[in-house]
């Protein structure tokens, strides 16, 4: 490890970040990281690439997120792992099979978020490029865990960019709604929230409705694109290429904030999108191509065959790195497929892809219609070059 980030790219890992373990039986399985930063090495992605050891989060940076009086509870809770009320647990969103209580919880989770901010701050001080993959905890309210997240470590990086940068885009690809963000930035239009995900009709947390689009100053700069269950390829590229790059372009943001949960594709198996790898990686490739400062966080995907090489490959991307097109031949996760990329798309009946597809049509118009005016697009305005 290096501790410097004079670099205009950036990698930030320490096997610490493992700690934040929510049990051996919940999907969140830190192995994950830790399986996508051996492959990332073993492929050449880090070669060159300064990589730092994160630091916990203060109390104070924390509380620009959460009360304190949620981050006192947190502080609780994980010095008595195994004696505590379950009412009080409960107010705190702890408890119960998505948020258990585990053994240093507010250090592991303090961590994670110290990470995110490190990155922040690297890039307000000339960095370009920043990958901090354990982030990505968009579901964490004010006073309340929520989906896997105890700390939002993007609420507590974008705050600091802010100080640096008068625009801010937050861009969330992970199939769940970026709805912790949201909220955050719901009245502020200095900051762009912009998620892709599956209906909250169908998915957790069962929000991200179009017509959510900001309040006061605000409004407008929420941005929602829900799409279907069994959404393929060329329908979430349809959705994010005609409706969400445009806004995004119109913005002008000095930095984006970039989410790259990686369980939209077909084999994670806690959602109902249908992409392949590539198809994934593809609006990855075109936020990066804006060419303005990216700090890119991890966030969902719960498929150990999988996550690993999307990762692997959205940071070679982001560390504008040629991206591998094979697995190291003793790699033994994944061994089915040797290629870094999913071979053919999954395979979907008819009438769902004809269902995906007059979804994402009526959330493009929607967007379009709700949207477009208030950035100064018109509804048949395209991403810029295209």
């Amino acid at each position: 490890m290096v501790n410097s980030t004079k670099s205009g790219l950036l990698f930030i890992y320490h096997a610490d970040l493992l700690g934040y373990n929510l049990g051996a039986e919940h999907p969140l399985n830190p192995r994950r990281l830790e399986l996508t930063v051996k492959l990332a090495e073993r492929l050449g992605i880090l070669d060159d690439i300064p990589i730092i050891r994160p630091r916990e989060v203060s109390f104070e940076e924390l509380n620009t997120a959460h009360s304190a009086d949620y981050l006192n509870a947190v502080k609780r809770f994980s010095l008595v792992t195994d004696d505590y009320e379950p009412r009080e647990a409960a107010r705190y969103g702890f408890g119960g099979g998505d948020n258990p209580i585990f053994p240093n919880m507010y250090s592991a989770s303090a961590l994670y978020t110290g990470a995110s901010l490190q990155g922040a701050e690297a890039i307000i001080g000339g960095c370009e490029r920043v990958v901090s993959l354990s982030g990505g905890q968009h579901h964490a309210h004010w006073s309340q865990a929520a989906g896997f997240c105890v700390f939002n470590d993007p609420v507590v990086a974008i705050k600091r960019l802010r100080q640096a940068f008068k625009k801010v885009a937050y861009v969330d690809v992970d199939v769940h709604h970026g709805d912790g963000v949201q909220e955050a930035f719901y009245d502020d239009p200095t900051v762009l929230t912009l998620s892709i995900h599956e209906s909250g009709h169908h998915l957790f947390p069962g929000t991200g409705w179009v017509a959510d689009m900001g309040e006061g100053a605000g409004k407008g700069f929420a941005v929602n694109l829900p799409v279907a269950p069994y959404t393929d390829d060329e329908s979430w590229h349809y959705v994010f290429e005609e409706a969400a790059l445009p806004i995004l372009q119109a913005f002008q943001p000095e930095v984006i904030c970039l989410q790259m949960g990686a369980d939209a594709h077909y084999a994670d198996p806690l959602a109902h999108i249908c992409l392949t790898i590539q198809g994934w990686l593809k609006p990855i490739e075109a936020v990066v191509a804006l060419g303005v400062p990216v700090l890119a966080l991890g966030g969902g995907g719960y498929n150990l065959d999988n996550v690993p090489r999307m990762w692997a490959l959205a940071t070679a991307v982001v560390l504008n790195k040629p991206l591998p097109t094979e697995l190291p031949s003793d790699w033994e996760i994944g061994a089915k497929n040797r290629a870094m990329l999913d071979p053919e798309p999954v395979e979907i009946p008819g009438p769902l892809i004809s269902i995906a597809k007059t979804t994402a049509n009526a959330t493009v118009k929607e967007v379009k219609s709700r949207h477009f005016p208030i950035h100064g697009l018109s509804s048949d305005s395209k991403v810029n070059g295209a």
